[in-house]
């Protein structure tokens, strides 16, 4: 696979750093989520705060095989939990062209049908910690504030945890506080 070599170079960086990255409070948990509007592939307009009132599981991305593997996850989340309140979206935070981000696409092993937004500005790296810790999963509350993150494609961040962070705040019923 051509990712290979970056996928193994992110996947040691990840290990290496994300200790002292989550001591740095680098991640977020409790915070507000910063609100970005973007562009999906197929032109539509698409905010953050659009989806106040859902559960929202926020993927960032870049062109990796770590970020297919995650994207794929996302898919299976997504699928899971079609008419709950909740909203899955990916992000292509790296700055790539749509067209790239296309491509990249049809390497998954599934169909992405979720809402997946290129970022020109690579505004959501800066809004939500860089592109140094790559994938990114944020499962934010109905409310905006940051409830679970985790970077990387290690079993943590596999689709059966994020759905169980997800139905915790389901649970909840949005009782958790915070705005977009």
């Amino acid at each position: 696979m051509k990712y290979f070599t970056r996928a193994l170079l992110a996947i040691v960086a990840v290990g290496v750093l994300a200790a002292a990255a989550q001591a740095k409070g680098f991640f977020k948990v409790g915070d507000p989520a910063p609100n970005f509007t973007l562009e999906t592939l197929d032109g539509k307009t698409v905010s953050l705060a659009q989806h106040k009132g859902k559960v929202v599981v926020l993927g960032l991305f870049h062109i990796c095989e770590p970020c297919l593997i995650q994207g794929t996850e996302l898919q299976k989340v997504h699928e899971a939990l079609q008419g709950k309140n909740v909203q899955v979206l990916g992000v292509n935070s790296a700055g790539n062209s749509k067209e790239k981000v296309k491509e990249f696409l049809h390497e998954f092993p599934v169909k992405v049908s979720y809402p997946y937004m290129v970022d020109p500005k690579k505004e959501t790296d800066k809004l939500y910690g860089g592109g140094k810790f790559i994938p990114n999963v944020y499962v934010i509350d109905q409310q905006g504030i940051i409830r679970w993150q985790r970077v990387g494609t290690m079993e943590i961040g596999g689709a059966d945890v994020i759905k169980a962070e997800v139905e915790k705040l389901l649970a909840a019923g949005g009782k958790t506080g915070g705005t977009l």
